[in-house]
């Protein structure tokens, strides 16, 4: 009795670990998805300061490329746990919601969490280099923080990473018998009929 409450703690520090962390990824996606926005916006005042006062600005115009960058670069993740990457899943929706979490597990441990590290150790150097010269911007006028930018190199991978150990953690407590594992966003039982 006493190792199975045990078991059911150590299960519910897991899961309660992968909602923390879950929180990170969701927070950072709800913050970036604004840069969507802000992106138009500086896109038509670019054109406008141009083509109606004949005036221009090199800063406002990177501006609009370092918020594509982070768009993109820092939503990986939250995209990712909302089901929203690309997927050949011919085979996986006729899994059962066991083989699924498998397949999840599986893939995540030898595809994403690999690819991942890659990324961060490969990155790891170019980024270092842009931040020992505090590398700006080549163009006068423009923004003096590449080395920012390039850092969502790494930070990229980094919140992949963490939406991998996520997938771990429920997809591992799923199979290990914990059926509430797969409930929320990285569950991704909402989309997929059970077997």
């Amino acid at each position: 009795m006493r190792d199975e409450a045990e078991r059911m703690r150590v299960r519910g520090r897991l899961l309660s670990l992968a909602q923390r962390l879950e929180w990170v990824n969701r927070s950072i996606g709800a913050v970036i998805a604004w840069l969507a926005l802000a992106m138009v916006l500086v896109t038509f005042l670019v054109v406008v300061l141009r083509y109606a006062f004949d005036a221009g600005s090199i800063a406002l115009q990177e501006s609009v490329t370092y918020m594509h960058a982070m768009l993109f670069m820092l939503g990986a993740a939250f995209t990712l746990q909302q089901n929203g990457h690309v997927r050949v899943d011919i085979l996986y929706q006729r899994f059962s919601r066991r083989g699924r979490a498998w397949v999840d597990l599986l893939g995540t441990l030898f595809l994403l969490m690999p690819v991942a590290v890659f990324l961060l150790l490969s990155s790891w150097d170019y980024v270092a280099e842009s931040w020992a010269v505090l590398e700006g911007s080549r163009e006068a006028g423009g923004i003096p923080g590449v080395w920012l930018l390039k850092t969502l190199i790494l930070l990229m991978p980094f919140l992949l990473l963490v939406q991998g150990l996520i997938w771990v953690l429920r997809n591992g407590l799923f199979l290990a018998g914990v059926e509430a594992a797969l409930d929320g966003p990285s569950g991704r039982t909402e989309s997929t009929v059970d077997g």
